[in-house]
């Protein structure tokens, strides 16, 4: 039986107007619903007076004109992106040129292929942090602390941010309420993504607050279904491939029969992920180096 993740997905709010929704934590999403985005991307503004802005998403005038108007009067004193997507990062420059806050964020490279999958949002191929952020690092304001904590997987540069005054991560797309993450090599790394929920979870945060959707309120629960999900997945490849199965595109229409068929390209990079992984766990083989279109089998 298939693990069931206990979905989150209710969001009461009004595109381009800010919303107070903890002590510490305000929000205000951009109109740019889609099947990878949700809802749309939800600006994250820590603190009053002078304050930090979480993934400031897409460069669409109407969604910066409506985070000038959030920001008057404050002072933006840090601009933290999780990681390089469309719906994340390119509202960072704008607003440091406005504002004159510097972008913190990773300084890992990407890695891409002939094979990468640009339909959930595409890379923000220009994008370069002012700093770059290591694990660990440590920012603060006048009423907010914010940690990095470094989440490699869906991409390889991505990171969340701890708020230690309220418990709460920023789990940008690392961990969404409303829906599983896609993790596309070779940028997406399925044994780095699992190590790092096995991360989150081991710092037993309170309230998860992803880019996309609702908060997370349940987290150790949610977490561990999410790995369950990730490792029952595993299992249905090892049965496709026992079945005589040999290739990704005929295994999703099996695997992910209750999907709807446009979702079918992101299911076969996460097939990849995992294959890619149990090729180099040396369960399975492959012809030549793991692609979307390689013939795999069982290790003998």
């Amino acid at each position: 039986m298939a693990v069931k993740i206990p979905f989150v997905r209710d969001i009461d709010f009004a595109y381009g107007e800010v919303q107070q929704v903890s002590p510490l934590i305000r929000r205000v999403v951009a109109n740019n619903p889609g099947p990878f985005t949700f809802r749309g991307t939800g600006v994250y503004i820590i603190g009053q007076g002078d304050v930090a802005v979480i993934d400031p998403g897409p460069d669409d005038p109407a969604h910066i004109d409506a985070l000038k108007r959030t920001l008057q009067g404050q002072r933006v004193t840090h601009i933290f992106v999780t990681h390089r997507h469309l719906d994340h990062s390119p509202a960072a420059r704008p607003l440091a040129a406005r504002t004159g806050a510097k972008i913190y964020a990773s300084g890992v490279a990407p890695r891409f292929s002939v094979d990468d999958f640009v339909a959930e949002a595409g890379d923000d191929l220009g994008f370069k942090p002012d700093i770059v952020v290591k694990d660990g690092d440590v920012f603060s304001g006048a009423n907010w602390t914010l940690e990095a904590v470094m989440t490699p997987g869906h991409t390889s540069d991505h990171m969340c941010m701890a708020l230690r005054e309220e418990n709460a991560l920023f789990s940008g797309d690392h961990i969404m309420g409303w829906s599983t993450t896609v993790v596309s090599p070779p940028d997406g790394d399925m044994d780095d993504y699992l190590t790092s929920l096995d991360k989150v979870q081991a710092r037993n945060f309170t309230t998860l607050w992803p880019t996309h959707g609702p908060p997370v309120t349940d987290v150790r629960a949610f977490i561990q279904a999410y790995k369950d999900h990730r490792l029952d997945r595993e299992a249905q490849i090892v049965a496709r491939l026992q079945a005589g199965q040999t290739q990704i595109m005929d295994m999703v229409p099996v695997m992910y029969a209750d999907v709807n068929k446009r979702l079918y390209p992101a299911a076969a990079h996460s097939v990849l992920s995992h294959l890619v992984r149990l090729v180099k766990q040396g369960r399975v083989v492959s012809g030549g180096a793991p692609t979307i279109h390689s013939d795999y089998r069982l290790s003998p």
